[in-house]
């Protein structure tokens, strides 16, 4: 019974009953109608012929020709009786046989079947839940989110306003929520109140709206406590609106992208290149290619005795991986080194007086596409004092300062004009990661010495672009997920480039009393550590492997999503 009342329920909403419940009832009303008329005939006719049934019979009798069954033993024998046997039998075949079936499927069965399918996308959160993020939008970019911080233990809730949208990623596996973007009612079932963080995901001016409208929602409660809000913003002049209506931290995710991609180009006149800073820590990329180091191993090259960095992993044409004592350097290795400030100047001076012969002269570096993405990473390169040059096919590019060549890249010779032959490395920028993998295949196959530094938009387009010669990989999505994790723990995760990361954890019981050596983290979790923060305040760069933990020292690790969740599962979680 329960059962049968929801349904109905669902059937029967406002919304919908109204159109079907006015259609139906004038073609029943027809169809009655039409029977009682018949009946009224069928008796006059009877009379004419000389003939008296009951009312009932004669019912009985259009419903027996209406709906094709035959005429049994009642029938007539005149022309006018046959006459109108044929009209009641041919008004039958269209109105039951014809029309009634189309009329219960589209006004009856279809709406049921909606029905259902709206009952499984949720309107509401449970009543309990608490410090969940809510995702505003479906973006690819947006989910990825969902799935990263998912990974983390932390409940993602997708907010969408499209049911048929909503109904796909409820199959995928996504905990959504069906509702507006700018109603209050929609963050009330939400638990808004509650969370521990809303992403605005859309545009600049939806964005704007959702801050509003949760600030606004916020008043009526009274709420001494906002919960906050990151929002992404595509232009500059969008920041300060955003921030206006409400939003706790604004992202230019785009330019973010752009300022990553370029920090990724090998800076051919310092042997390393920083890549990202925490505090008193430097992390930074070295080639490896025309020094002394080729054919090295890491513990015969002397770069810890000499200089105080460590080798924290190594690249090798785009596949991470931890270094081994004895495996000795190739041409195409870069080193990722960790160390302070003042060991990365006595990196580059160790090296550059070791090296075999000078540099020959490079161009400069070319950045495939010019949007927002391109001429953020051209800025940041000009800012290093790195020469670059945009190719665009689009005009847009004429309105910047930046140097440019307009047409398309996939042309031989619009490449050439632009350096290709003497360029040290290729930034690859386009939104279309068919694109990005037709021309990381055409530049390696030109260049094959080169380095190429590419955009992927999608997370499953990563693995295809290393395979297709890109040196490194960094996505949209991990930038924002690395962005919002960050904002839900500060100094969480630092993302370095696709699928590789740092990340700070606390030492725990799992670790306490341990040495660094004794714990086994590098070969039993695939993870390095390469910091650890005290409670006395400071922070052990590369600490040595007689090092022992304290439970709650904060440790630095590196390494790839696995590696991070084997670390957690053999020496737990804490926060």
């Amino acid at each position: 019974m329960k059962f049968l009342v929801s349904q109905l329920s669902a059937l029967l909403k406002p919304q919908g009953v109204t159109a079907n419940t006015t259609f139906l009832l004038k073609f029943t009303a027809v169809l009655v109608g039409l029977v009682i008329l018949y009946s009224v005939l069928f008796h006059g006719i009877m009379s004419y012929e000389g003939r008296e049934f009951s009312w009932l019979t004669g019912v009985y009798w259009t419903l027996t020709v209406m709906s094709t069954l035959g005429f049994g033993d009642i029938t007539f024998s005149s022309d006018m009786g046959k006459l109108f046997s044929i009209v009641v039998l041919l008004s039958g075949v269209i109105l039951l046989l014809v029309m009634m079936p189309f009329t219960f499927t589209q006004y009856v069965y279809a709406p049921w079947l909606e029905a259902q399918k709206q009952n499984r996308a949720p309107r509401s959160v449970p009543a309990s839940l608490e410090d969940h993020v809510i995702v505003v939008g479906t973006s690819p970019a947006a989910l990825s989110l969902c799935e990263e911080i998912a990974g983390y233990g932390v409940y993602a809730v997708t907010l969408c306003n499209e049911m048929p949208r909503a109904l796909e990623l409820v199959d995928a596996g996504f905990h959504v929520v069906v509702g507006d973007y700018d109603k209050s009612e929609t963050y009330a079932r939400l638990n808004t109140d509650r969370a521990a963080l809303v992403v605005a995901l859309e545009g600049e001016m939806r964005n704007t709206n959702i801050a509003f409208t949760i600030r606004e929602y916020e008043k009526r409660l009274e709420k001494t406590h906002a919960v906050p809000v990151l929002a992404r913003a595509e232009h500059g002049d969008a920041l300060d609106i955003l921030q206006l209506a409400g939003c706790s931290a604004v992202f230019q995710f785009h330019k973010l992208l752009g300022e990553g991609l370029s920090r990724r180009v090998i800076n051919r006149t310092s042997r390393s290149s920083i890549i990202d800073r925490f505090g008193d820590l430097v992390v930074a990329e070295a080639p490896v290619m025309r020094t002394d180091l080729e054919g090295k191993t890491p513990v015969n090259c002397g770069l810890r005795q000499h200089t105080g960095v460590n080798i924290v992993g190594l690249w090798e044409r785009g596949r991470f991986k931890l270094p081994q004592p004895h495996e000795p350097f190739t041409p195409n290795t870069v080193l990722v080194l960790a160390g302070t400030e003042e060991q990365m100047r006595a990196f580059n001076e160790f090296v550059q007086e070791r090296l075999q012969e000078p540099a020959k002269e490079e161009g400069q570096v070319l950045i495939l596409g010019g949007g927002r993405v391109g001429k953020a990473a051209a800025d940041m390169l000009r800012q290093r004092g790195v020469a670059c040059c945009i190719v665009e096919r689009e005009g847009s590019i004429r309105n910047t300062d930046l140097a440019y060549i307009q047409g398309d890249a996939a042309d031989r010779e619009v490449l050439d004009r632009a350096g290709l032959a003497t360029a040290p490395a290729v930034i690859i920028t386009t939104h279309d990661d068919d694109i990005n993998i037709y021309l990381t295949i055409y530049c390696r196959r030109l260049r094959p010495d080169m380095q190429i530094v590419s955009r992927a938009n999608l997370d499953r387009n990563v693995g295809i672009l290393h395979a297709a010669g890109a040196d490194l990989v960094l996505s949209l999505s991990s930038m924002v997920a690395s962005n919002v994790i960050n904002m839900l723990s500060p100094g969480r995760v630092f993302m370095l480039s696709e699928g590789l990361s740092i990340f700070r954890t606390v030492a725990g019981p799992g670790l306490e009393g341990q040495t660094l050596q004794a714990s086994g983290i590098r070969h039993r979790t695939n993870c390095s550590v390469v910091a650890v923060h005290g409670l006395d305040g400071a922070m052990l760069i590369n600490p040595r492997p007689g090092y022992v933990f304290a439970r709650e020292d904060d440790v630095y690790l590196i390494g790839d999503r696995a590696a991070e969740q084997r670390y957690y599962e053999l020496f737990g979680r804490e926060d």
